[in-house]
């Protein structure tokens, strides 16, 4: 029996359904389908009553809850204990970036921390709640995310430690063709989902100060921000893209910033970790990032 096989059965137990459980797994709901029947031609059992819905756990599984909560833990905690040991016996580290960041910062990053030669480093990429994700479950060292400076609602509650690495700025750009788009009352946009952090910053600081008689109407939305690039590049519609992403394209001319019409918004690059307890190893790390200063 697998760990995550094990984790996908509580899922279940806890939110109720397999819809519920994929979304807590971070899992289409199609792809987690597909491990549930997985789990159960492995173990040759029917752990699931599709007579019902939704479907739900049969009751013998149920009444083994206890043992597979005991066990989930217990092989959580050897697989991170396995996991620092093979850190500080191989000098390796893992850390996850926010998506614009892993093009922008990840590489400085990288050369800073690998630069003596002795130390092997994996990058993962997601969004902010996937990021906080992969540093819960300890499958990372640290995350490198955005903060808006001085902004209570987006501190990290005292379960993290953080540092600053430096500032960038959200700033609108668009295609020289569209510039002249500015000046009218409605303007074509690229816009973020508003469930995901660069959503929620636009939505906070940026719309509440568009120009009077302005109004921004998206015409296309992602929550992907190689994706936004690349649509105000090919003349969709303005977006507004951290400074450091767009900066080439900037000096190139085939994007212009629009800051002089549209509000910007700064943004704070900053590193988090679990307050915790940490190895040897990973508190040389911590301390070697304070001599990075992005931007």
């Amino acid at each position: 029996m697998r760990l995550e096989w094990i984790d996908d059965i509580l899922a279940v137990l806890d939110s109720g359904s397999l819809a519920r459980a994929a979304e807590k797994r971070l899992l289409t709901q199609s792809a987690f389908t597909r491990r549930v029947r997985l789990i159960e031609e492995n173990t040759g059992a029917t752990l699931f009553d599709r007579r019902r819905k939704p479907v739900s756990l049969m009751p013998g599984v149920r009444e083994l809850e206890f043992e597979l909560r005991e066990l989930s833990a217990r092989l959580h905690r050897i697989r991170h204990t396995l996991k620092t040991a093979s850190d500080q016996i191989g000098k390796s580290l893992s850390f996850v970036c926010q998506h614009a960041l892993t093009t922008t910062i990840s590489p400085e990053i990288v050369r800073v921390l690998t630069e003596g030669g002795e130390i092997s480093v994996r990058v993962r990429s997601g969004n902010q709640d996937e990021c906080l994700m992969h540093l819960i479950s300890k499958e990372v060292d640290f995350a490198i995310m955005y903060a808006v400076p001085d902004d209570s609602i987006q501190e990290p509650v005292n379960a993290f430690e953080t540092k600053t690495l430096g500032m960038d700025t959200l700033v609108p750009v668009c295609a020289p063709t569209i510039r002249t788009q500015v000046t009218e009352a409605v303007i074509p946009t690229i816009s973020y989902p508003p469930e995901v952090f660069l959503g929620q910053v636009y939505s906070r600081t940026i719309a509440p100060r568009l120009p009077e008689g302005k109004t921004a109407v998206p015409r296309a939305e992602t929550a992907l921000t190689l994706a936004i690039l690349q649509y105000a590049l090919n003349e969709i519609g303005i977006a507004w893209l951290p400074h450091s992403l767009v900066a080439p394209h900037l000096s190139e001319g085939t994007l212009v910033c629009i800051d002089d019409v549209l509000p910007t918004q700064l943004l704070a690059i900053r590193v988090v970790r679990l307050a915790e307890s940490q190895s040897d190893h990973a508190e040389q790390i911590w301390n070697k990032l304070e001599d990075i200063f992005i931007f």
